[in-house]
């Protein structure tokens, strides 16, 4: 897991129109929760923020002016829709050595058995729970020779030390769907009729 410094500003002026100027100088308002406090309202620098967020569950350094520094992991992250760009952020502090709940990739890795089978990903990202400084980036699972009908439950994942499910063991995480038969062009139904 990465640790990414980033220098904040608290802001003051809220709505539209203040988050517009925020994002026009190459900025993203973005806004601080804790546990039991007042949400802090902040101004995050727009490429650092970017680049940070590329990784999955990154943990934030935030140096906050006035504040001090302290540890954040991304809650909710809104872009636009079209260009990509970020638009707002939020962001829940954390403590070393406390647990939080986040969502972890799970790579599928080797062939399914012939015949075209298909593997559909259940659930896309998984519920886990881990020390908010050690967070995995994902989890790998063998899928090698497996047929239709076959199925993958949250159990059956290998979690990093340290990490639980956050979901039912019982879950289905990844399953094996057959390969549908191609239905064969109208035009050769008609000459089949027609013999």
């Amino acid at each position: 897991m990465s640790e990414v410094k980033i220098h904040a500003e608290t802001r003051s002026e809220f709505g539209k129109g203040a988050a517009r100027r925020i994002r026009r100088d190459g900025k993203v308002p973005g806004v601080v929760y804790e546990h039991g406090l007042e949400p802090l309202h902040l101004t995050l620098p727009g490429h650092e923020l970017l680049l940070a967020l590329r990784t999955p569950n990154v943990l934030i350094d935030l140096v906050i002016d006035g504040e001090g520094s302290q540890l954040a992991i991304p809650k909710a992250v809104q872009r636009d829709a079209i260009k990509g760009f970020l638009e707002h952020v939020d962001l829940l502090m954390v403590k070393r050595g406390e647990r939080v709940t986040v969502e972890i990739v799970v790579t599928p890795e080797g062939e399914l058995a012939p015949g075209g089978n298909l593997l559909e990903h259940v659930i896309p990202a998984l519920p886990i729970e881990a020390e908010a400084t050690n967070i995995p980036d994902g989890v790998s699972v063998s899928v090698q020779g497996l047929e239709a009908g076959a199925a993958i439950l949250a159990k059956d994942l290998v979690l990093p030390e340290g990490a639980k499910l956050a979901v039912d063991g019982d879950t289905v995480v990844l399953q094996v769907l057959a390969a549908q038969a191609e239905e064969a062009p109208e035009g050769d139904e008609d000459e089949a009729a027609q013999a």
